[in-house]
């Protein structure tokens, strides 16, 4: 279902039934560790955390390392924070 690479490629699933009948199978949302951080970043306005990630981390599928690090679910949630904690790679 997921990538060997993805956060979620080990999560386990569990199966729910809808109103209309319909079962569909959901994972669990993976238990998020608190990478250590490296150092802040000074987010400039249009900053994409996809684009820090490739330059910090190498890889920008990796943006929720750094909303990991930052404690936030979304990458939405970082939005307003002018400071980023960077996680180490």
């Amino acid at each position: 279902m997921f990538s060997s690479r993805s956060r979620y490629s080990k999560t386990a699933t569990y199966t729910v039934l809808l109103e209309d009948g319909r079962e569909v199978t959901a994972v669990r949302f993976p238990v998020r560790s608190q990478p250590q951080a490296i150092g802040f970043h000074k987010r400039l306005d249009g900053q994409r955390l996809d684009h820090l990630a490739a330059f910090y981390l190498k890889n920008p599928t990796a943006f929720w390392r750094i909303c990991d690090t930052n404690g936030a679910l979304s990458p939405d949630a970082l939005a307003v924070r002018p400071f980023i904690k960077v996680p180490s790679k």
